[in-house]
């Protein structure tokens, strides 16, 4: 993602509480920024699929809104 998209980055009030319960967070960690880390961490594989874009990372996986770089979701991914 470029520095403009991970500016707009932005989550509902409705998508924070869906991440932290996805992602079992505790309820001191801020969700966007816990993803804001994953996605930039140089080691994520980014996969743009239509109107979304994958993020990927170790167990973690987070769905973005292309246009509005809106978090829709995230995810741990079962091993």
């Amino acid at each position: 993602m470029t520095e403009t998209e991970l500016t707009k980055l932005h989550t509902t009030p409705m998508g924070e509480e869906r991440i932290r319960r996805n992602l079992r967070l505790a309820t001191g960690i801020n969700p966007l920024e816990f993803c804001r880390t994953i996605i930039t961490d140089p080691a994520a594989i980014i996969v743009p699929e239509g109107k979304n874009l994958y993020v990927t990372l170790q167990n973690y996986r987070i769905t973005i809104h292309r246009t509005s770089c809106s978090i829709i979701t995230a995810h741990i991914l079962k091993q």
